[in-house]
């Protein structure tokens, strides 16, 4: 019904920054709240930023506050994740995720689709 596909992931030293998209397919998308979640190795997965269905809801990690911006064209069923001033912690696989809901929140369980995910390396 949905399907959400990633990219943008790399490697990239610490201090620089990446983009990444998540396309989506499906009907509704502007209905959808939209996050981004990572998992680095060996910890669980967790909330880095949501966007609700309007788009004015806005929810980040304090890790990510002022360095990650989240934004949405809806036009072309995309969701971004702007990093800048990137840090070797924030080394994890990204996923980017949909709450057909429209909720906005960082709980995972509210997120019924899932991308494959995206590989974000930083290097020190």
């Amino acid at each position: 019904q949905v399907q959400l596909v990633e990219s943008g992931g790399g490697l990239v030293q610490a201090g620089g920054s990446l983009r990444l998209s998540c396309a989506a397919s499906g009907p509704a998308f502007t209905s959808y709240a939209m996050a981004w979640f990572r998992q680095a190795p060996g910890k669980e997965r967790e909330f880095v930023a949501a966007k609700n269905w309007s788009g004015g809801g806005t929810t980040y990690a304090e890790s990510v506050k002022g360095r990650f911006t989240i934004s949405r064209d809806n036009g072309k069923n995309t969701v971004y994740l702007q990093m800048n001033s990137l840090k070797p912690e924030d080394t994890a696989v990204y996923y980017c995720a949909a709450d057909l809901l429209g909720r906005g929140s960082d709980r995972f369980i509210e997120y019924g689709y899932w991308g494959q995910g995206t590989q974000v390396t930083v290097s020190s």
